[in-house]
Parts: C-alpha cells; sequence; structure tokens
C-alpha cells in the first residue's frame, strides 16, 4: 500500500466539508488560520496504524477507507469516510498513535490541521467539541452496524454495501475501485471477490469491471446489497440534521437581543 504523498497546498477556499459546515462562524474562526486545503491520489496513506496522529483531515471529495491491520497481513475495513466527516478526529484525547490505517480509496481534497492546533481550538470551543461527538456517533453507529454485518450478511451482500457507499461518496457510477483494493476491504481472497464480480455482472448491477473502473447500475446493485447500506444512511443523515440544528442554537442573532440585553 504505497505512500504517494501529496501535491502542493492550496488556500482554502469555501466550507465543503459537512463537519467543518455545521460550524458557528465564530467557531470556525478558531480553526480556518490552521486549516490547508490538499490534494490526495488514489491509494495514498493519510496514516498508518501505530504511528502518531499529526494531522486532523476534513475530506471536501474523494473517499477513505480505515482499515484495521493482522498480524498475519490480513486487512479489512470498519468504515468509509468522505466529506460528512474526518480522519484522526479522536487525537483530541491526547497524544497516541492511531489504531488504524487510513488509505485513499478515491481521489479527492480535504482541509487538514496539526492534530495540537485542532486540540486547542477543542478545547475552547463548545461547539467544535459538539461536532466531534456528532462524528464519533456516527462513527460508532458505521462500527456497530459494520461488526453485525460482517457476522449476519453473506459476502456478496456486503461488497454491494461497500460499493454502494462509495459511490454516495464521489456520487459517480464509475467507481475507481480495483479488485485487489476490493478484497482489502472486505478481508477476503482476490479468488472470492473475482467470483462475486462475475455474479454481480450477471444480474446486471455491475456494468463493467475493467483497468481500476467499476461501473455500477445503482438500482439493481441496491437489489444485492443488506439493509445496512441504508441503514447507514438514514442514521448518518439524522446525526447532522441535529448537529445542524444545535449550532443554530449556538449562535444568538444580533436582533434576538432586546432592549434590556437580554436574549429572547
Amino acid at each position: 500500500m504505497p505512500h504517494r504523498g501529496f501535491p502542493a497546498l492550496m488556500a482554502p477556499s469555501g466550507i465543503r466539508n459537512r463537519l467543518l459546515a455545521t460550524l458557528p462562524p465564530s467557531d470556525f474562526d478558531l480553526l480556518a488560520p490552521e486549516l490547508e486545503t490538499i490534494a490526495f491520489d488514489q491509494d495514498a496513506v493519510l496514516s498508518r496504524a501505530g504511528d502518531q496522529i499529526e494531522h486532523v483531515f476534513f475530506p471536501d471529495s474523494g473517499a477513505i477507507s480505515l482499515m484495521i491491520d493482522m498480524a498475519d497481513g490480513g486487512t479489512v475495513a470498519t468504515a468509509l469516510v468522505g466529506r460528512e466527516g474526518a480522519v484522526g478526529i479522536l487525537s483530541v484525547l491526547g497524544p497516541s498513535p492511531s489504531d488504524i490505517t487510513a488509505i485513499v480509496r478515491a481521489a479527492g481534497t480535504a482541509s487538514r490541521i496539526a492534530a495540537s492546533r485542532f486540540h486547542a481550538a477543542f478545547q475552547r470551543s463548545p461547539a467544535i467539541r459538539h461536532a466531534v461527538q456528532s462524528h464519533v456517533r456516527a462513527m460508532l453507529m458505521q462500527l456497530q452496524l459494520g461488526s453485525a454485518c460482517n457476522a449476519l450478511h453473506p459476502v456478496g451482500a456486503r461488497m454491494a454495501r461497500w460499493l454502494l457507499q462509495l459511490r454516495d461518496q464521489i456520487d459517480h457510477d464509475v467507481l475507481p475501485l480495483t479488485q485487489q483494493a476490493l478484497s482489502q476491504i472486505l478481508g477476503v481472497r482476490r479468488t472470492t471477490v473475482t467470483l462475486l464480480m462475475r455474479n454481480l455482472r450477471a444480474s446486471g448491477a455491475i456494468r463493467s469491471d475493467r483497468r481500476g473502473q467499476i461501473e455500477i447500475d445503482r438500482s439493481r446493485l441496491a437489489a444485492a446489497a443488506c439493509e445496512c447500506h441504508g441503514t447507514m444512511r438514514l442514521e448518518v443523515e439524522e446525526i447532522f440534521t441535529m448537529n445542524t440544528a444545535r449550532s443554530r442554537v449556538l449562535v444568538v442573532p444580533d436582533d434576538a437581543v432586546g432592549e434590556s440585553g437580554d436574549a429572547m
């Protein structure tokens, strides 16, 4: 799993990450001077298990899988992160090595901040702390449902679910994914993925699979997937709806202050 590094940094322009977008302007301003926008390539490694967490990444586009590396060399994905979340955010709990390896599955951009700077802003801002809590809730939900899915659902349905999750993140029916990457995500042999792809092509759920590009038929793939995909999407949207409402409460508009100076 090579680390291709990052191209030149770019000045941040707009807030495309949904987690950052929930912050009131005054709280976002605590982060803005320290944020830098990076572009990352497919297969880039943002963090490795065992390494210290040096940065927090807020994806604006693309998709990143969080991988568990086993002692025998096997791997399995535990979650997929896109512009609704962040990578490395648990660094707010204090300096510690990463438990996961974060690998870019679809190239994109992200806002990056030093973990120490993010921790300082986290300590100062209730809104940032609430955003972190919302992210942790979303990740725990994905981890819990993923654990149940791995134990109870056949690998073909799980593969369809992962393909749909990636499709949700990049909003395109052509997915930049190889069979080797799928085998790492699912924790199965490459030959198993080849057989599953053949079955999905026969059903029309996969239109083509060549040169690291998998073209899907979304509706047919959804029919092949387990219910976990739909459940995860609904749960994440509910969490963000609650988080956005909470952020609005934290901001008291000027015209909501009466002549006495008390907030109405």
